[in-house]
């Protein structure tokens, strides 16, 4: 696999009479971003839950840093090192933005149950370091005046920039962004293009679903283009972008 992050061997996924995904290979090489585009119902975002665990292969296997995590479920996943953001966003709208990207942190802590109720020393320790880490993430994102305001009433792009601290503060690898740009405007969509490429830039690799093409362009090393389940191109985006079979499903 040489220096490949993530490698999906042959993945199979049906839907009833649907193959949602059909015999598609990936390598994802780490400090790269990935993107992964195609039309409506491609199977973009199943290849992403087969991926995160959320659903599982009929056939065929996911290997992360060369370990298979196929069987693994969602929390599994996200322990190995995969954080993952969703089309539509998924915050805990009545908790506060802190508290939001504090739970990104849950697979990092050691605590438990029991230490919790007993309210042992470790305990606020780790409660102390969890809510230094957050409000660092925060602070990078741009967010700490919004860090004790109820998630549900910032405006969605900022919603949108918390679904990515909390996916960061899980420390990730690998983040799997599920089409980043949708409901965002021009200016947001270029700032969540230089959000990304930072994001790259510390260390971890991105896998992107999206449909915004000059988003991806702008920012991905490589693309693969799904169609009806199946891979029928990959390679660098301007190769992919002048592809006869891209262009005929684009247009």
């Amino acid at each position: 696999m040489g220096n490949a992050l993530l490698e999906t061997k042959g993945l199979h996924r049906f839907f009833g009479g649907l193959h949602a995904v059909n015999d598609v290979s990936i390598i994802v090489k780490q400090n790269t971003i990935k993107g992964v585009i195609g039309p409506n119902g491609a199977g973009k975002t199943t290849l992403f839950n087969l991926i995160a665990g959320t659903t599982q292969p009929h056939d065929g296997e996911v290997f992360f840093r060369d370990k298979k995590i196929t069987a693994l479920k969602p929390h599994a996943v996200a322990c190995r090192g995969i954080a993952r953001t969703f089309q539509t966003t998924k915050l805990f709208s009545h908790m506060t933005v802190l508290e939001n990207v504090m739970m990104g942190r849950h697979c990092r802590t050691k605590c438990g149950f029991i230490s919790g109720m007993l309210n042992l020393p470790r305990t606020w320790r780790e409660d102390k370091q969890t809510k230094e880490k957050a409000m660092s993430i925060l602070k990078d994102l741009g967010l700490i005046e919004h860090a004790f305001e109820t998630a549900s009433n910032l405006p969605f792009g900022r919603q949108r920039l918390v679904e990515f601290a909390r996916a960061l503060a899980m420390e990730p690898e690998l983040l799997l962004l599920d089409e980043p740009a949708a409901g965002l405007n021009i200016y947001e969509t270029k700032e969540l293009a230089k959000l990304i490429l930072w994001i790259r830039d510390r260390g971890v690799t991105c896998l992107v679903v999206e449909h915004d093409m000059s988003l991806v362009m702008a920012i991905c090393d490589d693309v693969v283009v799904l169609d009806q389940g199946k891979k029928i191109a990959e390679g660098p985006p301007r190769a992919v972008q002048r592809n006869p079979e891209v262009i005929r499903i684009y247009l």
